[in-house]
């Protein structure tokens, strides 16, 4: 962290009673922050793994359109970090992450049952869902910093998180 670094803040999540299924990521990107919007970057994954995950076009449709079809489909959104400082967009560069605070989720959202983490580094809180009993999974990341695995690939493992026969961790 330098000194003219200011602190970033996320987003608040993306939820409702109906919700059974939460996508968390680490922290938004600098495109998603400066669009005040979920995975904004347009190289970023997210929407056209959900629209081949839901058989829904996602991608074309406005941001509030995309989002109340998430959760018209019980699946919603946050971050795991609430605040953090970062140059740039890379989940490596994130210091002095501070979490969100999870703690009322199970009594909040009765019907949410599991949560898919978008990446490693979002993994890092998953054994905290675990023991409260909820059904974790690891995504790869959606970033267009994983170009490692191709989208089929990624896919492959993104559609387990709907399947509610899926074996999870």
């Amino acid at each position: 962290m330098t000194p003219t670094q200011t602190e970033l803040q996320g987003f608040p999540p993306l939820i409702d009673a109906q919700t059974h299924t939460l996508i968390l990521g680490s922290f938004p990107g600098v495109a998603s922050l400066q669009a005040g919007q979920y995975y904004a970057h347009p190289q970023n994954q997210f929407w056209r793994l959900l629209s081949a995950m839901l058989n829904a076009d996602l991608y074309l449709l406005t941001y509030h359109e995309k989002t109340v079809s998430l959760l018209n489909h019980g699946i919603g959104l946050w971050d795991i970090y609430a605040s953090c400082y970062r140059e740039g967009s890379l989940d490596s560069a994130i210091r002095l992450g501070q979490f969100n605070d999870f703690s009322a989720l199970r009594h909040s959202f009765p019907k949410l049952q599991r949560i898919g983490f978008n990446g490693k580094v979002a993994a890092k809180i998953q054994s905290h869902f675990q023991q409260q009993g909820f059904q974790t999974l690891i995504l790869p990341s959606s970033s267009p910093a994983n170009a490692s695995w191709s989208f089929e690939k990624k896919l492959s493992v993104w559609q387990q998180l709907l399947r509610f026969d899926a074996q999870f961790s």
